[in-house]
């Protein structure tokens, strides 16, 4: 089947193609078939853009979904009330049917919100049954997912070890690889959600990287957020050669300049979740250091259970951020506002785009409206009082659009998002997920009260 756009200004992010004020996409079932004007459109179904805006799908490349049910509990909690209230509390009450309706309602969420692929950082699976619950969620949601495999991290009963000394087990990669991920070219495949050495033990460290690079999976792992469990870990895992394309660091606080510069150069992504981390107190983002060195940067929402899942959000207050750090770093220096911008709003595009396929490897498939890749394409409606006039498509898109203007979400050349309505029907998930969401939390307060005696 072909589906024809035309009477859009595209914005391809592809750095040959470039824009085309009044352009048109062609695609053949799952792909991009041909990008530009007066494009043959003979059996094709005519999509007319009028006048709206063509973005490639966006790329949430960080995000825990299976706390979809809990929007907004963790709005008040620094990282440390986080880790006691949630890691250590509200996740250990979860079921596999919680873990798969926050993740189906999660995706279908950010397929509303314009985003087509995922990173999807599953840390709350302790047995197989949650993980399957997790991915079968992600698969009938539609949405292209990197579905990163992680492990859970409760407090230790008397006699188990900490989370921090358990090595990621291989036994559920090879039965993920061999079962519901087998499809290396699927929709939703598989990553793993490492500890690093930021929350291992050098150990088990050493154990997790090799094991990502034996199944040629991409290993993320969150940086930052307190004291290091393995001083001096990364130099080790550097000297072994272990630090390099396909190593994701998410956040990314207590590098080193010299250690950013070295892990940009080896080709290391970062994926940085600016508003969370500010809320949260891991610090300010890193996303001019990165950048500085011509290193990687996504983006991602992090936690719905502080901030919405809003992607455009997220680009914006990453780019705000990293200009307020730039420009006061400049009056500092010179004593006057910088000449212009340190930061085009096209590179906070591209941080959503072709970057974020980038650091989730996914970048020959995804990430720009490329003929070959795959037709993950979302249009926005510009006729809105909110985007009108617009005098810079690009600017508009990052800095103007909201919700509201997302009319229309294809994933692998199927609509899941049109005129403004999702396809899916989701009274009965969203019922389902505000029950579990309920149970989860009243749960927790019964046992705190019970712990503190109240």
């Amino acid at each position: 089947m072909k589906t024809l756009f035309i009477n859009a200004t595209v914005l391809t992010m592809d750095p040959v193609i470039g824009d085309l004020a009044s352009g048109q996409v062609l695609v053949e079932d799952s792909r991009i078939l041909a990008v530009g004007e007066d494009l043959p459109a003979k059996d094709a179904r005519i999509i007319d853009c009028q006048g709206g805006i063509l973005i490639p799908g966006l790329v949430n490349a960080h995000m825990h979904t299976w706390q979809t049910a809990l929007r907004g509990v963790a709005a008040n909690w620094t990282l440390l009330e986080y880790f006691r209230h949630v890691h250590r509390g509200l996740a250990t009450l979860f079921k596999p049917q919680d873990i798969h309706i926050a993740s189906l309602m999660g995706a279908l969420n950010q397929i509303n919100c314009g985003t087509t692929t995922l990173g999807d950082w599953c840390h709350n699976n302790p047995t197989p049954a949650h993980t399957d619950a997790a991915i079968r969620g992600l698969q009938e949601s539609g949405i292209r997912a990197l579905f990163f495999h992680g492990s859970p991290k409760p407090d230790p009963k008397p006699g188990q070890p900490h989370f921090s000394e358990i090595p990621h087990p291989r036994a559920e990669i090879e039965r993920l690889l061999q079962g519901p991920l087998k499809d290396a070219n699927g929709k939703v495949t598989l990553g793993m959600a490492i500890l690093g050495p930021h929350y291992s033990t050098l150990e088990v460290s050493l154990h997790d990287f090799e094991l990502a690079r034996e199944f040629g999976l991409v290993a993320s792992m969150h940086q930052g957020g307190g004291p290091a469990v393995s001083p001096g870990a990364w130099d080790v895992l550097e000297e072994k050669g272990l630090v390099g394309p396909g190593i994701n660091i998410v956040h990314g606080h207590g590098l080193s300049a010299a250690q950013v510069d070295r892990f940009c150069n080896k080709g290391v992504s970062f994926s940085i979740a600016p508003e969370n981390e500010m809320t949260q107190g891991h610090g300010f983002p890193v996303t001019g250091l990165v950048r500085r060195n011509d290193g990687i940067v996504s983006l991602g929402v992090d936690l719905e259970s502080v901030i919405s899942g809003d992607m455009f959000s997220v680009a914006r207050m990453a780019l705000g951020m990293q200009r307020a750090l730039d420009n006061d770093a400049s009056r500092r220096q010179t004593g006057a506002i910088p000449d212009t911008s340190s930061i085009r709003t096209r590179e906070a595009l591209s941080w959503i785009t072709l970057d974020g396929a980038r650091a989730l490897g996914l970048d020959d498939r995804i990430g720009s409206l490329t003929p070959g890749k795959q037709a993950d394409i979302v249009l926005l409606n510009t006729s809105l009082l909110n985007m009108q006039p617009v005098h810079d498509a690009v600017s508009t898109v990052v800095m103007q659009t909201s919700l509201a203007n997302i009319d229309s979400v294809m994933i692998g050349g199927e609509f899941l998002k049109r005129e403004g309505h999702l396809l899916a029907d989701t009274t009965a998930g969203t019922e389902l997920l505000c029950e579990s969401g309920r149970r989860i939390y009243s749960e927790l307060l019964s046992r705190e009260q019970k712990d503190t005696g109240k």
